[in-house]
């Protein structure tokens, strides 16, 4: 049954009718959104007012990143935006044009930026204490143990900050290894794990790879169980509101993910020492790689064929934890199997640098086999917001309305799908959703760069900011604060309509 919020939200939904053809937008008091000069559609209000910006000009903060800022942090956008403040699901660049942030700090924050009660248990907690150190005790980081270890199934007790994903999934791996006392770690091909030496090599992009030796030592990278752009797929394979538009031949169970799962054996078979494996990792839904899924009960059946070898599954909750897909607080949760190590970072800390591993004790007590300290993992200020951030996501039912409002964002991205041939699929639970643009949706070739950055900058220039994923970089990812409405994904999905029609090539 429809919550009594989302039954507020739909008759707040602006009609389709609200699409104007003005041709330019003014600032205001309120914050103008940016607009595209043909067809801009209404933004919903927002009654916030950052304050003015007063910083370097833009033409100086271009100077500076380009002669004093490594080159590896690229600048999104023809015109890159200088983002000075934020509010709940909106962003403001110095200008102070609003855009609606369809991205969330690349899947980071999770309530809303600059949430006031998340703002105010950092403000007390900076008033008290920043920093110490964890060889003396102080309160936050126990309270938020207990809060955090709570959330997990079965004997998942044991946990250890950090302060990144990348940190948290290296972590993992030490521990995976230490406790099985073997080498060799699998994951998935289009995986995306972390950009540390130690998980660079778990990472299976060409585009995130550094050519270094001892990268990939003791590790192998899987064929990935796509059921859109993999070798097998149906259209009744994974656990989404939307479906592949391949045909699907199962009579019983899903053949797709059966042949996935036997490559994986294959794999055991021919390129593993027999019964010795350490752990495979899987992120519950692939973030980075483009919001892809896998077929229904793949990660069951792996996570079971790796603990017969001798090893243990990590779940990569980097992404897909805190509610995010809707059903559940944990994406593992969506795949019918409790993991031996869990890793989890950016909602976690909703922009605070905070993660955590969380494992059995028995698993967590190979630490102890040398000293291993993380100087500020866990720290006063980082727990008290992982505190306030579990408050909020449980007293504004923030994964209830990932589920409705991501399922109706869903349905309505399939309802464009019919409208616009270069969807080629649309995936995803709750609000961790993909959109492939694709050039063929017959032969399901991407969408080639050039179009798919005019859609994207288009979208930008009308007030939404959406992320781009996929090796080819053609997977719109949408990953929003939680606490978008329905109304946000009106507009939205409004902008991304007109978007494609302006980019069309013959209007180009």
């Amino acid at each position: 049954m429809m919550s009594k919020r989302l039954l507020a939200q739909t008759r707040r939904l602006p009609p389709r009718s609200s699409v104007r053809r003005s041709s330019s937008s003014s600032l205001h008091s309120k914050a103008a959104p940016a607009t595209i000069a043909q067809l801009p559609v209404e933004m919903p209000d927002c009654n916030h007012r950052p304050v003015a910006y007063e910083g370097s000009s833009y033409e100086q903060i271009l100077k500076t990143r380009r002669n004093h800022l490594t080159p590896n942090l690229l600048a999104h956008f023809k015109k890159p935006l200088v983002i000075h403040a934020g509010h709940m699901q909106w962003l403001f660049d110095h200008e102070g044009r609003r855009y609606l942030d369809m991205f969330g700090g690349i899947v980071t924050v999770s309530v809303g930026h600059c949430h006031p009660k998340v703002n105010q248990a950092l403000s007390e907690q900076t008033a008290k204490l920043w920093h110490t150190t964890n060889i003396y005790m102080h309160p936050k980081i126990h309270e938020y143990a207990e809060r955090l270890v709570a959330k997990f199934p079965g004997d998942l007790k044991s946990v250890c900050f950090v302060n990144s994903g990348s940190e948290a999934n290296d972590l993992a791996m030490l521990m995976a290894r230490l406790h099985t006392g073997h080498q060799d770690i699998l994951s998935l091909r289009n995986c995306y794990h972390g950009m540390s030496p130690y998980t660079m090599g778990l990472t299976a992009h060409s585009t995130w790879r550094f050519s270094l030796p001892g990268v990939n030592n003791g590790l192998v990278h899987v064929m990935n169980p796509d059921p859109y752009q993999g070798i097998w797929g149906g259209s009744n394979c994974r656990d989404s509101p939307v479906q592949t538009t391949r045909e699907c031949q199962c009579t019983a169970g899903c053949q797709a993910g059966d042949a996935y799962y036997n490559e994986l054996e294959e794999t055991f078979k021919y390129s593993l020492p027999r019964g010795k494996v350490a752990a495979m990792f899987a992120e519950s839904i692939q973030g980075v790689g483009g919001t892809v899924q896998f077929p229904k009960g793949y990660l069951k059946r792996a996570a079971a064929l790796v603990r017969a070898n001798g090893g243990l599954f990590v779940a990569d909750e980097v992404q897909t934890g805190f509610g995010r897909t809707g059903e559940h607080f944990w994406g593992f949760e969506g795949h019918d199997y409790v993991p031996d190590i869990v890793t989890m970072a950016k909602g976690i800390g909703n922009g605070f640098p905070l993660a955590a591993v969380v494992t059995t004790p028995e698993i967590a007590a190979s630490l102890g086999q040398a000293l291993h300290f993380n100087t500020y993992g866990g720290n006063p200020m980082a727990s008290a917001v992982g505190i306030a951030v579990l408050d909020v996501i449980e007293e504004e039912q923030l994964q209830r309305n990932s589920l409705e409002v991501g399922t109706y964002f869903l349905k309505g991205l399939a309802e464009l799908q019919q409208r616009f041939e270069i969807i080629g699929d649309v995936r995803g639970k709750g609000l961790m959703i993909g959109v492939e643009l694709v050039g063929n949706r017959e032969k399901r070739t991407p969408l080639v760069t050039p179009h798919v950055l005019d859609i994207w900058e288009k979208c930008k220039d009308q007030g939404v900011l959406f992320g781009r994923g996929g090796l080819h970089g053609n997977v719109l990812r949408i990953k929003p604060p939680m606490c978008i409405t329905l109304a946000d994904v009106k507009f939205a999905m409004d902008v991304l309509a007109l978007a494609i029609t302006e980019s069309q090539p013959e209007n180009n």
